[in-house]
């Protein structure tokens, strides 16, 4: 039995108070009304997932489709050609086959052998932090460059070509229906890239990529440019913003940064998870889209063939059915299973990357700078507009000397 839907709430919902909490519009619609009706700003009606089970479900299930989100009528604006070529826009069973290829070159192995590369490169980093004295911009030293020297580093790309790769993914996250031709000119860009690479093929990720994309009869070479821009462009700005928010929110909650053990990997582990939890990465909380290939009951509604879905990660990640005290930071929490970087067939693929330079990056910050806070309220922090991620302008720290 199906329960009578009311109008549709306008969307977004009511601003969280902070940046470390989320909209208290999601308890209440959780507690009463799960999947609502809401309307966008453009005028679309779709519908919010709110609970974890229903959130889990819409990427899951292969009737909840990124495919028929990416198309000309898409829900929200989001990624332009990136979205509708790449890994992020693309169903089972291309999806899977491309993945597949993607997997066969982005092995654990390669992540794991940059750990001590990535060590090393931070404490560089907060050497010349030391050096210049507190207070200094966290992203300029360490959030902004940490990730895109990583990722490039896993392709390939010199170090001085890094500063043009940043340009190009930060253009690839912008709003595309602002401004079109500055992503489409990225994307043009990055096509070159991987050309040069096919006909100087090294040791690295793209190489590798190149390789087995080549190999295969039916993958399309712009389809291989928006799987290789993808994995760059999320490959750093997601990581760059999680490092960010991560230290905001332990500087609000004192009682749980006093008890982390930095030097604990499995303590660090335990915290990046709990912090990737908790936090409010993407705009509004939600994470890509999708839409109903056929109807499909979800959280007691009977959803059309073609309903827009939006799926609330932030407020999944806050589900009391699943986690206990939600709304409670917990470094400690040992199940958690959070769908900060989704789940089903587009669990993103490089979560295992991000979770080891968010430890490294976390450990060696907590380590080397004791007391490290930001040096302005937060009332004073802003956030870039018209991005997909939240992504702070600059993050001034100090510690204690």
């Amino acid at each position: 039995m199906t329960r009578p839907e009311p109008a549709p709430i306008r969307f977004p919902l009511t601003p969280a108070p902070a940046s470390y909490q989320i909209s208290p519009d999601y308890a209440r619609l959780r507690d009463s009304h799960p999947v609502p009706r809401i309307e966008l700003p453009d005028g679309t009606v779709a519908y919010l997932a709110t609970r974890h089970a229903d959130v889990r479900r819409v990427f899951t299930d292969p009737r909840f489709s990124r495919a028929a989100a990416s198309g000309p009528d898409r829900p929200t604006g989001e990624l332009g050609s990136l979205a509708s070529d790449s890994l992020l826009g693309i169903d089972p069973p291309r999806h899977t086959r491309m993945r597949r290829v993607v997997n066969s070159a982005f092995t654990a192995r390669r992540v794991e052998r940059l750990r001590p590369v990535v060590a090393r490169l931070l404490d560089g980093m907060i050497d010349r932090m030391v050096a210049a004295g507190p207070p200094v911009d966290l992203i300029t030293h360490v959030s902004a460059p940490l990730p895109i020297y990583v990722i490039s580093k896993l392709f390939g790309v010199a170090e001085e070509d890094q500063g043009r790769v940043k340009e190009w993914s930060d253009a690839l996250v912008a709003d595309w229906e602002a401004d079109p031709d500055t992503p489409r000119a990225a994307l043009a860009a990055f096509g070159e890239l991987i050309e040069r690479r096919r006909e100087r093929p090294g040791d690295d990720l793209m190489s590798a990529l190149i390789a087995a994309w080549d190999a295969e009869d039916d993958l399309t070479e712009a389809e291989l440019i928006s799987v290789t821009a993808g994995i760059l462009a999320g490959g750093h700005e997601s990581t760059t913003n999680q490092i960010n928010l991560f230290l905001l929110v332990l500087h609000q909650n004192p009682d749980q940064l006093a008890q982390l053990r930095p030097d604990d990997p499995v303590a660090m582990s335990r915290a990046v998870d709990e912090l990737t939890r908790y936090i409010q990465l993407g705009e509004n909380g939600i994470l890509l889209p999708r839409v109903t290939t056929e109807q499909v009951e979800l959280g007691g509604l009977t959803l059309p063939a073609g309903s827009a879905v939006l799926p609330a990660v932030v407020s999944a990640n806050r589900d009391p059915a699943v986690f206990a005290e939600p709304d409670r930071l917990d470094l400690t929490r040992t199940a958690n299973p959070h769908l900060g970087f989704g789940a089903g067939p587009h669990y993103c693929i490089g979560a295992a990357l991000a979770q080891m330079e968010l430890e490294e990056a976390l450990g060696a910050l907590l380590r080397r700078l004791p007391g490290l806070r930001p040096a302005v309220p937060e009332a004073e922090l802003r956030f870039k507009p018209g991005l997909v991620v939240r992504s702070l302008e600059t993050l001034p720290v100090t510690w204690d000397t």
